[in-house]
C-alpha cells in the first residue's frame, strides 16, 4: 500500500487520512461522475520551511472548469486556500502530488447530475520520479483516445480514464513503460496520462488541441519555455510514422514532468536528446523556484 500524508480533506474538514472513507453506494463509484486534478510539490530547496508548488493557479482553474462539466460551482478561489491549508497542516518534508477530487457524493444509483450532492476532497502522497527521466519505453496502443464528441476532454473527469487505464495495462503487460493512444482519424494523441512532443529538423511538434488532447498544463508551460528560448514550436496533426523516425520524443505531464522516449514499439530513437535535455534543465531550474524570471509560475507556501 502507498504511503500517503497524515490528513486528508474531506467532506469541508481536515480529517486523518484513514478517516477519509466514502461507502459503496457512492454515486460516483458507480458512474465515473468525478473531476479530479494533480499537482507537485517539494521542500524549498534552500529553505526547507517553504513548500514550492508549480502553478498552482492554473491547477486550480483547470479544477474548477472541470467541476462545472459535474454541473458543481467550485471555485478556484476556494480550491486554491483548502491547498494551501492542505500543505500547512501536513508539513510534507520530501517532495509530494496533491490529488484534489470533486464528485458526486450521494448515495444510491440513477447516471444524472441534477439532483445529487457533491463534494471536494483532497488527499496526497510522496512522490519521487513518476518515469524515468533517462528515457522510456512506449507501444502504440491499440486503444484509442477517446473523442471530444462522446467525452468532455477537457476536463479531467474520473469516467474518461477507462482508455487510458487499459492502454496503460496493455503496455505493461506487453514489455513497455508507456502507451501512445492514437485518436479516432489514426493520428497520435496522447500518451495514457501525458501529452507527447517529437523533434525533427530542430522543431518542437505536438499534437494541437484539435487531437483529443488534454489541455495540459506541463505541456502549455513546454511550450512557453521553448519558445522563449527561440525553439520553433508547432501544433498540428502527427502521424504514428513520425514518432519512429523523430530525432527525440519526450512525454510530459505534472508527474512525470518530462520523460524521455528511448524505445517505440520496436524502433529505436537517438540516444543523443540536446533539446530534450535541455528543456528537462530549464523545468527543474523552474520548478525549484532558482529561475527569476519564471518566479509567477511558482507559489511558495510558508509553514511556520
Amino acid at each position: 500500500m502507498p504511503k500517503f500524508l497524515p490528513i486528508a480533506y474531506f467532506q469541508k474538514q481536515f480529517c486523518p487520512f484513514a478517516e477519509a472513507t466514502l461507502s459503496v453506494a457512492t454515486h460516483a463509484l458507480h458512474y465515473g461522475t468525478g473531476a479530479f486534478g494533480g499537482m507537485r510539490g517539494l521542500p524549498n530547496p534552500t529553505d526547507p520551511s517553504q513548500i514550492l508548488l508549480f502553478r498552482l493557479e492554473r491547477h486550480c482553474q483547470r479544477l474548477s472548469q472541470s467541476a462545472r462539466f459535474l454541473h458543481f460551482d467550485l471555485p478556484a478561489s476556494e480550491i486554491k486556500q483548502v491547498l494551501i491549508e492542505f500543505i500547512q497542516q501536513n508539513r510534507p518534508q520530501e517532495p509530494f502530488y496533491i490529488r484534489p477530487l470533486v464528485y458526486t457524493s450521494d448515495l444510491g444509483i440513477a447516471p444524472r447530475l441534477h439532483d445529487v450532492d457533491h463534494d471536494f476532497a483532497v488527499y496526497g502522497l510522496p512522490l519521487g520520479d513518476y518515469l524515468s527521466p533517462h528515457g522510456i519505453t512506449c507501444r502504440i496502443s491499440s486503444w484509442q483516445r477517446p473523442s471530444d464528441l462522446n467525452l468532455p476532454l477537457r476536463g479531467k473527469i474520473t469516467g474518461c480514464y477507462i482508455n487510458s487505464s487499459l492502454a496503460k495495462t496493455e503496455a505493461r503487460q506487453s514489455g513497455f513503460d508507456e502507451a501512445i493512444m492514437l485518436n479516432a482519424q489514426g493520428k497520435v494523441s496522447e500518451a495514457s496520462g501525458m501529452n507527447i512532443f517529437l523533434v525533427r529538423q530542430g522543431q518542437l511538434i505536438t499534437p494541437g488541441t484539435d487531437q483529443d488532447i488534454l489541455e495540459g498544463i506541463t505541456r502549455d508551460s513546454v511550450m512557453q519555455i521553448a519558445r522563449n528560448l527561440d525553439i520553433p514550436v508547432v501544433e498540428r496533426a502527427v502521424d504514428r510514422s513520425e514518432l519512429l523516425i523523430a530525432d527525440e520524443v519526450f512525454l510530459c505531464g505534472t508527474a512525470a514532468r518530462i520523460a524521455p522516449v528511448q524505445q517505440i514499439e520496436n524502433y529505436v530513437l537517438p540516444a543523443e536528446r540536446p533539446l530534450t535535455q535541455q528543456l528537462q534543465a530549464k523545468l527543474t531550474a523552474i520548478v525549484e523556484n532558482r529561475d527569476a524570471a519564471y518566479r509567477d509560475w511558482v507559489d511558495v507556501i510558508t509553514l511556520d
